[in-house]
């Protein structure tokens, strides 16, 4: 019996071979590690739907932050929960508010050795737990929510944030940002767009976590999980706007998208593994029924695999722990 000359299967027989052809590989300084900062907070305050996650209180954060940068991450996102909300999210612009106190502890903390960003968006700080203020009628403001939005990324700036990250997604803007940041001198900030962010079921254990009051939905500015080529639109303009990367969220059910962005990206291009994917892991290898740490790595590099440069993921420093015992 004859046999083709090339056989696959001889770069599989071990684990030093398989190691030696990989194409892909989970890099700490590819992964940033979300983070939620929980203001009034006495201790960390672990989250139901997310095993291992917690709120951070501002002394917390900072150790997170240290470790973070010990191990190499590439940066770490922070999210602001706020002790009082209102229509217009006013928490979001104090300089003293939980979120940019937050960033500028993490700062002082981590320096350069890490890139600190911050989540900016209005929903965490909204007494109706949408992205923007609303008109009399309950319709997002789509240019009101923009004049607010360039005064965060100010305040965000001024807080030591080395990037900021518009999730809102409304129209414009990453214009808006980009030009109330360098109207403000601060140039050298960078924006991380999230340029294809869907309406998703995935989010949920997210709300949890930065204790949204949102009732309803957010379809009306969010993508509609049926649509391919709007994503692409979507990515074009925030590009054309002066994005410093785009990001695709979620990850796991969006591997499609990302991979039509990273072919066409002049940019880094990040994915984010958002609460639902993590939490679904977490509670189907809390049941036995999967490997857990296989899972994890095999959901992060299918992510990298389909184009993201880099990944934000509730397991960035246990998996950069991992690539230093040599288990990666």
């Amino acid at each position: 019996m004859s046999f083709p000359t090339h056989r696959p299967r001889r770069l599989r027989q071990s684990a030093a071979m398989r190691r030696l052809v990989a194409e892909h590989r989970i890099h700490p300084a590819d992964l940033i590690l979300p983070v939620f900062v929980r203001e009034g907070a006495t201790e960390p305050i672990p989250l139901q739907s997310m095993p291992g996650v917690v709120q951070h209180t501002q002394d917390s954060l900072r150790a997170a932050a240290a470790e973070a940068a010990e191990l190499g991450l590439g940066g770490i996102m922070l999210f602001g929960v706020p002790e009082t909300r209102d229509a217009t999210g006013s928490a979001s612009l104090d300089p003293a508010g939980v979120l940019n106190a937050g960033v500028r502890a993490v700062k002082q903390e981590v320096g350069d050795s890490l890139v600190v960003m911050s989540d900016l968006c209005l929903d965490e700080f909204t007494d109706h737990g949408h992205c923007g203020v609303l008109t009399a009628d309950g319709v997002v403001d789509n240019d009101a929510t923009l004049e607010i939005y360039g005064r965060m990324g100010v305040a965000q700036a001024e807080a030591g944030a080395d990037m900021v990250g518009p999730s809102g997604m409304m129209d414009g803007q990453v214009a808006v940002i980009r030009q109330a940041l360098d109207d403000a001198g601060h140039q050298d900030t960078a924006i991380l767009a999230y340029a294809a962010k869907y309406s998703s079921a995935f989010y949920g254990p997210f709300r949890e976590a930065v204790d949204s009051q949102l009732t309803g939905d957010r379809k009306t500015y969010q993508m509609d999980p049926a649509n391919r080529r709007e994503a692409m639109l979507e990515v074009s303009l925030d590009l054309d706007e002066g994005a410093d990367l785009v990001m695709v969220k979620p990850a796991m059910s969006y591997l499609d998208i990302l991979r039509d962005v990273a072919e066409v990206s002049d940019v880094p291009v990040a994915a984010y593994q958002i609460s639902g994917e993590y939490a679904m892991i977490e509670a189907a290898a809390s049941n036995g029924w999967i490997n857990r740490d296989q899972a994890i790595i095999e959901s992060v590099l299918s992510i990298r695999r389909a184009g993201a440069d880099s990944v934000l993921t509730y397991w960035a420093s246990e998996l950069a722990r991992w690539t230093k015992e040599g288990r990666l």
